[in-house]
């Protein structure tokens, strides 16, 4: 698919209603673009703008590449992922531009060997791993890898989110590097209780086990005090978690700090900040 045209989702008659209350009103919403069940595939030179929920949903495919796409959407349109995708092995996203109001780009269960590169993404909320955990037997996500992207006035940059309690699930060979981050609230980011709109079970453990995640030459400014967070599960800490070369600097006139819970991570070369420096929270987040 090739071309240069433009998907108009024409999604503001539909963003002051999709809200979390009305979810029969979200679960009517169409996606721009789908592709579903696609092998040996490659999508090139396309625009999709103000889709009403995600921008393009990529499932159960193989072998596929996105390339040099344009996503925009108005920062405050709710649910309108990027690309989205799940249970598919081999997807390439290249040199592609990003706006959006979630995540620019959402990796969800089953999804393996993925190369994301080359892509600039903001607003919106940033690259992410998940959310996983939330439903029953959630497949492995595993061998991702994201390099040179610039990331700008997102509220989070490179993430993994899992739910607290719920079910089980695995990630593992998670790679970001060489990333630039300017003006993110949330640089660098795993979120084991990741509680959206506060509906969740605040009080358990997620039991979704990560391993093998590093953050390698990541660099720029953070909107916020705390560039680098690190919050895993109590009943599966966190395992192999490494830090390489981090240099945030917070734009106020705090310095950056950092926090962990239930890891230990790996480190090398310059580090700003110094990876749990500061204290850990004492009740789970709410970043959507």
């Amino acid at each position: 698919m090739f071309g240069g045209g433009i998907f108009d989702g024409q999604g503001s008659i539909a963003y002051e209603k999709n809200t979390c209350e009305n979810r029969e009103f979200r679960s009517k919403l169409p996606v721009n673009i789908r592709f579903d069940f696609v092998t040996n595939a490659l999508i090139q030179d396309i625009t999709s703008k103000d889709s009403k929920l995600f921008h393009i949903n990529v499932f159960a495919c193989k072998n596929i590449t996105l390339e040099r796409l344009k996503i925009e959407a108005p920062d405050e349109s709710p649910n309108t992922d990027g690309i989205h995708m799940g249970k598919s092995e081999g997807v390439n996203i290249i040199a592609s531009d990003i706006k959006t109001g979630d995540d620019c780009i959402s990796i969800g269960d089953g999804t393996k060997n993925m190369i994301i590169k080359e892509i600039t993404c903001g607003p919106g909320h940033g690259i992410s791993i998940g959310s996983l955990g939330k439903f029953q037997n959630e497949e492995p996500v595993e061998g991702i890898k994201i390099s040179n992207c610039t990331i700008t006035n997102t509220s989070n940059g490179a993430r993994i989110k899992t739910w607290p309690g719920e079910h089980g699930g695995a990630v593992s060979e998670i790679h970001f590097e060489d990333i630039t981050m300017n003006n993110v609230s949330s640089p660098i980011l795993i979120d084991q209780q990741y509680c959206p709109w506060n509906k969740c079970k605040k009080n358990e453990e997620s039991k979704v086990k990560l391993s093998n995640i590093s953050f390698k030459n990541i660099r720029g400014t953070s909107a916020l005090p705390e560039a680098i967070k690190f919050i895993c599960s109590g009943s599966s800490p966190c395992q192999n978690v490494e830090l390489a070369d981090i240099d945030i600097k917070h734009n106020g006139a705090e310095p950056a700090t950092s926090q962990c819970l239930n890891v230990k991570p790996i480190t090398s070369g310059k580090l700003n900040p110094t990876p749990c420096s500061g204290l850990v929270p004492k009740t789970p987040g709410a970043t959507a």
